[in-house]
């Protein structure tokens, strides 16, 4: 609960509209403005579907390659939930589960997974995919959150095999993103995530950036919020079931 409500106050400080960083997207971008979000329990198919919607094409607009690693430009279509970090693999830590569909042109952090299905495995972070991130409050970016980092020699931290050998609570976990007219999907099954069915929820727009080289700067922050389902991501959504 207690980062629920720092969630919430942290929205209340970011200032939505548009930053340096966030080269040359739009903040007012159609394809970015959230209309509604859901995330829907079909038991019978062990799965869970979960979608934003938005005013204009989900998943139309991605971010201008920054030539680099450092630098590189992040969009997502970010999901807070209330689920807790070991119901999605990693050790128990402190911060917001998130799923993130995200597309980012300078590097593929799917290393297992071939989106664009060319026989390439390491060219195409380009293309729509799916996260498990753990978020933190962090006041060193504009957007007052950054994925969590950890120190890669401590024992204690566990990630899922199928992580993308970052020193971040960060998963690549392969699942199908889909996007349709106004919707932005993603597919997960029921026990890649500890058969949570009942959980809160929330939708967020964002930009985000890849840092390598400044040590007052997260390794992945978010600098820019475009929309938030709620308004004030108060994680107010529950599951539905059908």
């Amino acid at each position: 609960m207690k980062y629920i409500i720092m969630l919430t106050l942290m929205f209340l400080s970011i200032t939505v509209g548009a930053c340096e960083e966030s080269q040359d997207i739009n903040p007012d971008d159609q394809n970015l403005l959230i209309r509604s979000v859901q995330v829907t329990n079909l038991e019978r198919f062990g799965i869970n579907v979960w979608e934003i919607e938005v005013e204009g094409a989900a998943g139309a607009s991605v971010p201008t390659a920054a030539g680099q690693l450092d630098g590189a430009p992040v969009l997502g279509y970010v999901f807070p939930t209330n689920l807790r970090p070991t119901d999605v693999g990693f050790s128990s830590t402190e911060g917001i589960v998130a799923m993130a569909l995200t597309a980012h042109p300078d590097f593929d952090d799917t290393p297992l997974w071939d989106e664009n299905n060319d026989q390439v495995y390491d060219n195409d972070g380009v293309e729509w995919h799916a996260h498990w991130v753990v978020l933190v409050e962090d006041e060193r970016v504009d957007g007052g959150l950054a994925v969590k980092q950890f120190d890669a020699s401590d024992p204690e931290v566990l990630l899922p095999p199928t992580n993308p050998g970052m020193p971040m609570y960060m998963d690549s976990p392969g699942f199908q993103v889909v996007t349709d007219g106004a919707f932005i999907r993603v597919i997960v099954p029921m026990y890649r995530m500890n058969n949570q069915s009942s959980f809160s929820y929330d939708g967020v727009t964002a930009y985000m950036q890849v840092n390598t080289s400044l040590s007052d700067k997260p390794m992945l922050g978010v600098y820019e919020v475009y929309s938030v389902a709620s308004g004030d991501l108060s994680l107010p959504y529950q599951v539905s079931k059908e």
